[in-house]
C-alpha cells in the first residue's frame, strides 16, 4: 500500500478541477482503478479586451470561481484512460464603458460544465500501482477530447454573462517526455471548435466563432517523491467572431505564462497552487489568475469473496 500511495503522489496534478489553459502533467501515466476528487477556487482580475461586436469598452473584471470535480482512471483496450467532470460556480464584478458611460454589474451563478476524456496511446499501458512503480520512464503520446456544455447562467438580453449558451469542443494531442529522473517536458496541441449561440444580445442575434488553435508547453521538476513544480506557457490564435454573418475582423493571438506547485498533505491528499498572467495580449482576456485546490484519491476495493 505504501508503494501504491507513493506512485499516485507522483501523478497528482494530472487532473484539474478547473479546466484551465495551463495544465501541466495532464498526460502523466496513472494507475487504473483510482478515483480523484478535486475542489478549489480561482481568482482572476484584470482588463478584458472584449469582442468589438459588443458595445463595451475598457472592461475590467474580478471573478471568483470555486469548482468541484471528479476523475476516474480505467483500462481501455489495454491502455490507460481517464474521465473528468468539473462544475464551476462564479461570482463576477465587471465594470466598463457603455455608450461612453461607466457601468458596473455583478453576476453569480453556475458557469459552463466541463467534461474531459483522455487516453494514453503509447508509453503507458494499463497498470496497477505496483506495476507502475517498477516500470521504466518512457515518452508518452496521449490524446483527449474536452467538451464545454452550455450549463452556465445566461441572459439573452444582457451583455455580461457567466455562461456562453453554446457547446464547445477541444480535441488535443500531447507528448510527455521524461528527462533524467526528475524532469518532465509536456507539449500539447489543440483546436477549439465552437457551436453557435442563437440567442445572442439582445436575444435575437446569432453569434458564431471560428476555430481557435492552442499550444501548451510545460517543464516540471520533482522536488521529492510527493511534490513537484512546473513552469507553464501557452499560445492561442484564431477565434474570429461574427454576429448574424457579419465578421468582427478581430483575431486573437495571445500568450500566457505561469507556474504550478503540488505538495502533499497527509497520505492521500494534495494541495495544488497555480498562477498565470498574460504575456502578449492582442485581443481577448488580459488578466492575472491565481488558483488553490485540493485533491483526494482512493481506490475502489473489490469485495472479498466468502
Amino acid at each position: 500500500m505504501r508503494l501504491a500511495i507513493t506512485v499516485v503522489w507522483l501523478l497528482l496534478g494530472a487532473t484539474s478541477a478547473v479546466a484551465q489553459d495551463l495544465d501541466p502533467r495532464a498526460y502523466a501515466k496513472v494507475p487504473v482503478g483510482f478515483t480523484i476528487a478535486t475542489a478549489g477556487v480561482s481568482v482572476s482580475r484584470g482588463g478584458v479586451l472584449v469582442d468589438p461586436s459588443l458595445p463595451v469598452e475598457n472592461a475590467h473584471a474580478d471573478v471568483w470561481t470555486p469548482s468541484v470535480g471528479i476523475a476516474q482512471s480505467f483500462a481501455l483496450f489495454g491502455r490507460t484512460a481517464q474521465t473528468l467532470v468539473a462544475l464551476p460556480y462564479s461570482w463576477a464584478h465587471v465594470t466598463g464603458d457603455v455608450a461612453e458611460q461607466v457601468q458596473q454589474v455583478n453576476r453569480s451563478g453556475l458557469s459552463d460544465m466541463r467534461f474531459r476524456f483522455s487516453v494514453l496511446l503509447t508509453g503507458a499501458p494499463a497498470m496497477t500501482p505496483q506495476q507502475l512503480a517498477s516500470s521504466p520512464r518512457k515518452p508518452i503520446v496521449g490524446a483527449s477530447l474536452t467538451a464545454a456544455a452550455p450549463t452556465g447562467q445566461y441572459y439573452p438580453n444582457r451583455l455580461i454573462n457567466l455562461g456562453t449558451n453554446r457547446w464547445a469542443f477541444k480535441p488535443e494531442v500531447a507528448l510527455s517526455y521524461p528527462i533524467a529522473q526528475r524532469w518532465l517536458v509536456d507539449v500539447y496541441a489543440a483546436l477549439w471548435l465552437f457551436g453557435a449561440n442563437g440567442s445572442f444580445y439582445a436575444g435575437t442575434a446569432r453569434r458564431t466563432q471560428e476555430p481557435m488553435g492552442a499550444l501548451q508547453a510545460h517543464v516540471s521538476y520533482s522536488l521529492s517523491v510527493k511534490a513537484w513544480i512546473a513552469f507553464d506557457a501557452t499560445w492561442y490564435a484564431g477565434g474570429q467572431t461574427a454576429v448574424d454573418g457579419v465578421p468582427s475582423g478581430l483575431h486573437e493571438s495571445n500568450s500566457r505564462v505561469g507556474a504550478t506547485l503540488v505538495f502533499p498533505v497527509g497520505s492521500r491528499h494534495a494541495i495544488k497552487i497555480a498562477g498565470s498572467a498574460g504575456a502578449i495580449i492582442r485581443s481577448g482576456a488580459d488578466f492575472d489568475s491565481v488558483s488553490v485546490g485540493s485533491e483526494t484519491f482512493w481506490k475502489k476495493q473489490r469485495p472479498v469473496k466468502p
